[in-house]
């Protein structure tokens, strides 16, 4: 008994099928988030900025609202490189405003080093961009950490 509901029916199911079968491959192709724990001031606006900057480049941000100095004397990371907030992303400490590329460029060299860092508060680097700066660009270098406590730079920003 083929009426023309039962045919339309599976012909929709037919259809539904055939959109998952093409929309799976794209899921199963889509990487997964990097997680990343962040600490900051519950306050701070620019780290709620580089956290969306964070989250935009494919970071799953697990958020402490608690500051971050505890967090950077008990990650070893020296107070001299300093800023808003500290993260802990694949076993590296990541100070500031580090701009999300250098974050995936450190994950996929992993080099043997405590993390990254841009000191500071830099115009123009990721949080510290937004409209109020008025498109402001300053220089700025992410500094790699290395475990002894000095450090080098990792790449520079010129503005």
């Amino acid at each position: 008994m083929n009426t023309p509901s039962v045919t339309r029916r599976f012909a929709l199911s037919g259809l539904a099928f055939s959109a998952a079968a093409v929309a799976l491959p794209a899921l199963a192709a889509t990487p997964e988030a990097t997680p990343i724990t962040v600490w900051k001031d519950p306050q701070c606006g620019c780290c709620g900025d580089w956290i969306a900057h964070m989250q935009a480049n494919g970071f799953a941000v697990t958020l402490r609202d608690t500051g971050n100095t505890g967090a950077r004397a008990r990650l070893g990371l020296d107070r001299r490189y300093g800023s808003c907030h500290t993260a802990l992303v694949g076993g590296y400490v990541i100070e500031g405003h580090v701009p999300a590329r250098e974050v995936r460029r450190l994950l996929r060299e992993k080099p043997d080093a405590l993390g990254l860092a841009v000191p500071g508060m830099p115009v123009g680097s990721p949080g510290m961009d937004g409209p109020v700066y008025g498109g402001r660009r300053d220089p700025y270098d992410v500094l790699l950490v290395l475990k002894n406590g000095s450090s080098r730079v990792f790449q520079a920003y010129r503005g």
